[in-house]
């Protein structure tokens, strides 16, 4: 007898109703934990964003050479954050303060030994704006300086009215748009209902609420480090007149130079639409 209830008392404390699932829950945020804590150990660089100052009066580029045209003048000890945590020709992609993102030469940058918390990503609002497989891919070849672009979506179609780009601008252009230094466009779409997603802050700002539109190698190139990009290569694109109607296809990208606005760059074609 003292066997036999001995038996079923183990049976009685080996059967917990609902045991198993508790058993599995457990088992399954210990897991849950243990890939957590895998992830903090091993991806510190994607969470962290590594801070920097200026060790001398410096300044911040649009382009890493210093060539390029200067976006603004700092004074020793201003604060920045790394774009990327490598220098690149010589020069670090940073932002500062005033959220504005350029180049600086590394020597005039003292990284911080302590970083921290990177901040979060504000979600985007999904494009509108159709994919299309009408680019032509072989252009991405000529682009200046492709590294400075985010691509958003590869080939996209968008419709709206071309703008006078150059209406605040001291020298006008009679094809409205302005002449950059490295061959390309600068245009602007009043982009049609619809295509409101495709803006962003630095295009209502810096833009007066356009998008902007890049046609690679248009003009001749006046910016040294800009030359090899559209060498050998003749652009096709028809550029329509201020006030017309349009479709424009090509590559979504937002610029992380200048104001960080939203792009179609580069432009694949532009047709004129009722």
């Amino acid at each position: 007898m003292a066997n036999s209830e001995s038996v079923k008392m183990g049976e009685r404390q080996r059967y917990v109703p609902g045991g198993a699932t508790r058993i599995g829950r457990i088992r399954m945020l210990w897991r849950a934990s243990l890939l957590i804590v895998l992830f903090f150990a091993f991806c510190p660089a994607r969470l962290l964003a590594q801070k920097a100052t200026t060790n001398h009066d410096v300044i911040l580029r649009r382009d890493p050479t210093t060539s390029s045209p200067a976006l603004e003048h700092l004074t020793k000890g201003a604060r920045l954050t790394l774009v990327d945590a490598l220098p690149d020709s010589g020069f670090y992609h940073v932002k500062t303060e005033d959220d504005r993102v350029g180049w600086i030469f590394a020597k005039y940058v003292s990284i911080s030994t302590a970083q921290t918390p990177a901040t979060p990503a504000i979600p985007t609002t999904p494009v509108t704006a159709p994919p299309s497989t009408e680019c032509d891919s072989s252009l991405a070849a000529h682009v200046y300086h492709p590294s400075r672009l985010i691509v958003k979506q590869n080939c996209i179609a968008v419709t709206g009215t071309i703008v006078d780009a150059t209406a605040t601008e001291t020298q006008k252009q009679p094809d409205g748009t302005r002449h950059e230094p490295d061959g390309d466009t600068h245009g602007w779409l009043k982009v049609d209902p619809g295509f409101e997603s495709l803006l962003n802050s630095g295009n209502i700002n810096d833009e007066a609420g356009n998008l902007v539109f890049e046609i690679i190698c248009k003009f001749p190139v006046t910016q040294p480090d800009a030359k090899t990009a559209c060498q050998g290569f003749t652009d096709h694109v028809s550029l329509p007149p201020v006030g017309s109607h349009v479709r424009i296809v090509g590559r979504y990208v937002q610029d992380t130079f200048h104001g960080q606005w939203n792009e179609i760059h580069p432009v694949t074609s532009i047709t004129v639409t009722p």
